[in-house]
């Protein structure tokens, strides 16, 4: 109906400047053919009465001149008749002549001349006409009156706009009426072919190539079809190739930059060597595949001691050194920034206030100007980077809070999706923070905003609706901030499937084999495993003191068992990090004086950076492995651990705390707060038959493959892309008044 009200308007906006055009020039025309008609007019009646006025002047026979001069004026177009003298004195006059006209003022000439004279509000057309007689020379005067010709003229600019508006009122409708019949056909078809698209039967109906932008909604159509892929079922295989597929199908020639603080890769320098080292981080282990896969930019800070010497004149380098395929942008901060926005506002601030870890957060404002300061820095890069006004920039994690929005104003057309890899706290506790407005504000320049799960989401949508002048649609999860949509997703992030780890591993009990005798540990102990960075959210020192009870409960056990804790260092500019590590060490020396004897030590404690396929050669020798975090977004250890299992044995011990609890619900859920309970697990754990150990790992494992995070990057993608294709037609509806919200109802994230 809009569409038909727009076409109307516009129809009747054109006939409207034609009514206003053509009844002025209509008029023009009927008094300029009027003027030339009175003056063909007054020509003719001079010379039907030439002959009898000469003869009358030659006889000087004033009455009958007076008299012919009165028949002449009786027509009815003609006011006045006189005759002017050689000398300019009006010598004949008959009565309607105006007192004030003057022979000076006619146009005398040798020719015939027509001229216009006004008398107060009357227009008279004033014709001279030469005269030669034997008893002189002189000019015949004829006065018409021309307002009759004004009346001629207004009488047909009212009919003639009468008329042309009738008309256009008849088009107007039957344009109408064509229109919406067009319209509703048109329209029609396109619903029923999104309809069929959403049951999977795409492709039986098409949309007209002559119909209103038909080969753009064609195009849109197709890209509608492919982003119906059943992504939850069992049916789709998320892998390296798929996401490829997405991109080439979905996302043609898109640019994607990836945004973070820590990098995939960093290079130290040992002596006079370059060693390349794999950073123990959850976001490298859930991005890096996919940028392998996706190819693209990846904006990080360079912190490894010899990035410089190996990057170009432009900061960057291709990687992984074995197969190079995304470019690493590196971004070189001084000790201040790294300072004031890393340890300080980043994980001083919002780790410990994201956290409920019961960390007291610590806020300064010179922390939060060196935040800003890196944000902008990281913006500007970014925006440099983009080879396309429209990438797809990924911002990952809480360091760049305020990076969304800056970017926002630097590459408008750009779909940005932002990912917070950390839990995000209810409203009461996020509002302790003092720049909680401008931190929202920040992520509110996403196109879209990704947590790992709907509970992190709901307490997003709750912070906003509380601190914010938004408007916040929980149905569909969108808010509206200054006029702009921001969608809000879960995303649960995963790991690659099949690990890269696993290349090259040995079997299960060669493994056993090879790692307890690296430990020195006999071959009939039981082997418990934890492995994360020196980081209190990871609940390293409950864990322990799990372990201690269990071996005070459960005396038998001592000789019998062992638990290896791999943590590498982080953060240990920070003191509550270093003191953790210290206390960590403390509590390990005070377990094994407890419960040791002789050479058995119940605890070993590594605290150094373990390669990935280290880390998985560790899974594949442990009999059991805890994951204890007091408070985590997702926790990629878990999901780790059951990938490495092909055997399909070992036991998690999963915390109740950590996201990925959510999806792994055939591990032993603990309460890492709750020691004895924990005990409890380690019991279960230690006294599972096999065949229960298989099942549930079974489960798990098909859990991880089919969640992978090709997958959870391929939802945001197929998200990214419906967005674009969504913005495409809003915009289209937008120019054209079409009922888009048609096809809004029916978009991925609508």
């Amino acid at each position: 109906m809009k569409l038909i009200i727009r076409y109307a308007f516009l129809a009747t906006l054109l006939v409207a400047i034609t009514v206003l055009a053509i009844p002025p020039f209509a008029a023009s025309f009927i008094v300029h053919w009027s003027e030339r008609d009175i003056e063909s007019r007054s020509v003719l009646a001079f010379n039907s009465a030439l002959d009898e006025f000469t003869t009358l002047l030659d006889q000087n026979d004033s009455s009958g001149i007076v008299a012919l001069f009165e028949r002449m004026a009786q027509d009815e177009r003609l006011l006045a008749v006189g005759f002017c003298d050689d000398r300019g004195a009006l010598q004949f006059a008959t009565k309607m002549t105006p007192k004030s006209f003057g022979c000076m003022q006619a146009i005398l000439k040798n020719t015939p001349a027509f001229s216009e004279w006004s008398s107060g509000r009357q227009r008279l057309m004033v014709s001279s006409f030469p005269i030669v007689a034997h008893a002189g020379r002189g000019h015949v005067i004829l006065l018409n009156d021309l307002s009759f010709a004004e009346r001629r003229g207004s009488q047909v600019r009212i009919w003639t706009m009468l008329v042309l508006i009738g008309i256009a009122i008849l088009a107007a409708a039957l344009v109408a009426f064509f229109a919406l019949l067009l319209g509703r056909r048109w329209l029609q078809l396109f619903r029923l072919a999104i309809d069929q698209i959403r049951l999977g039967r795409g492709g039986m109906v098409d949309v007209s190539e002559t119909a209103p932008f038909g080969q753009e909604f064609r195009r849109l159509l197709r890209d509608l079809q492919f982003s119906n892929l059943p992504i939850e079922g069992p049916d789709i295989e998320w892998s390296p190739a798929m996401l490829r597929m997405v991109l080439a199908q979905k996302l043609p020639g898109t640019e994607v930059i990836v945004a973070s603080n820590r990098e995939p890769y960093i290079h130290n320098r040992e002596g006079d060597k370059i060693a390349l080292q794999t950073p123990a981080s959850g976001l490298v282990a859930a991005i890096e595949p996919i940028m392998r896969a996706c190819g693209g930019t990846w904006v990080a800070h360079g912190s490894g001691s010899g990035d410089r010497d190996v990057v170009d004149r432009f900061d960057r380098i291709r990687v992984p050194p074995s197969q190079p395929s995304y470019v690493l942008r590196r971004v070189w901060l001084t000790d201040d920034e790294q300072s004031g926005y890393y340890y300080g506002f980043a994980n001083e601030g919002l780790w410990p206030l994201c956290h409920v870890a019961f960390v007291r957060p610590h806020f300064r404002e010179q922390d939060w100007i060196q935040y800003k300061l890196v944000n902008a820095r990281y913006a500007q890069i970014i925006a440099s980077e983009a080879k396309r006004p429209d990438p797809i920039i990924l911002v990952q994690d809480y360091h760049f809070a305020l990076l969304p929005s800056m970017l926002r104003a630097k590459l408008p057309n750009a779909t940005i999706i932002t990912f917070w890899h950390i839990p995000w706290p209810n409203p009461e506790i996020f509002g302790i923070c003092p720049w909680k407005e401008e931190i929202i504000a920040g992520l509110l320049g996403s196109s879209v905003v990704g947590f790992h799960t709907r509970f992190h989401c709901n307490n997003f949508l709750d912070t906003v609706d509380r601190f914010m002048e938004a408007r916040c649609d929980r149905e569909h999860s969108v808010i509206t901030f200054r006029g702009a949509e921001t969608f809000v997703r879960p995303y649960p992030v995963s790991i690659e499937w099949p690990p890269a780890a696993m290349q090259g591993q040995r079997p299960v009990a060669e493994c056993r084999s090879l790692v307890r005798q690296r430990l020195g540990i006999a071959e009939h102990v039981r082997l418990g495993v934890g492995v994360e960075r020196f980081d209190y959210t990871k609940g390293i020192l409950d864990r322990l003191h799990a372990i201690d009870a269990f071996l005070s409960s459960k005396p038998q056990w001592k000789g019998h068992l062992v638990f290896l804790q791999v943590a590498a260092p982080t953060r240990s500019k920070l003191a509550i990090y270093s003191g953790l590590q210290q206390e960590a060490a403390e509590l390990v020396r005070e377990i094994n004086a407890r419960h040791g004897k002789g050479s058995y030590q119940p605890i070993v404690l590594l605290v150094r950076h373990q390669e990935p396929h280290e880390i998985f050669e560790l899974f594949r020798a442990a009999d059991f492995c805890i994951v204890s975090s007091l408070h985590d977004g997702m926790n990629l250890v878990a999901k780790e651990f059951v990938a490495a299992r092909d055997d399909m044995q070992g036991v998690l011990l999963l915390s109740t705390f950590a996201g990925s609890s959510r999806e792994l619900s055939e591990a032993l859920i603990i309460n890492p707060y709750d020691v004895r309970s924990m005990v409890d697990a380690l019991e279960q754990a230690l006294a599972m038959p096999e065949a229960e150990q298989r099942e549930r790992m079974r489960l798990m494992r098909e859990i991880v493959r089919l969640r992978n995070v090709y997958r959870w990057a391929g939802q945001m993608l197929l998200d990214a892309a419906d967005l674009r294709n969504r913005n495409r037609i809003m915009q289209m509806a937008a120019r054209q008044q079409l009922p888009s919200r048609i096809v809004a109802k029916r978009s991925l994230l609508g």
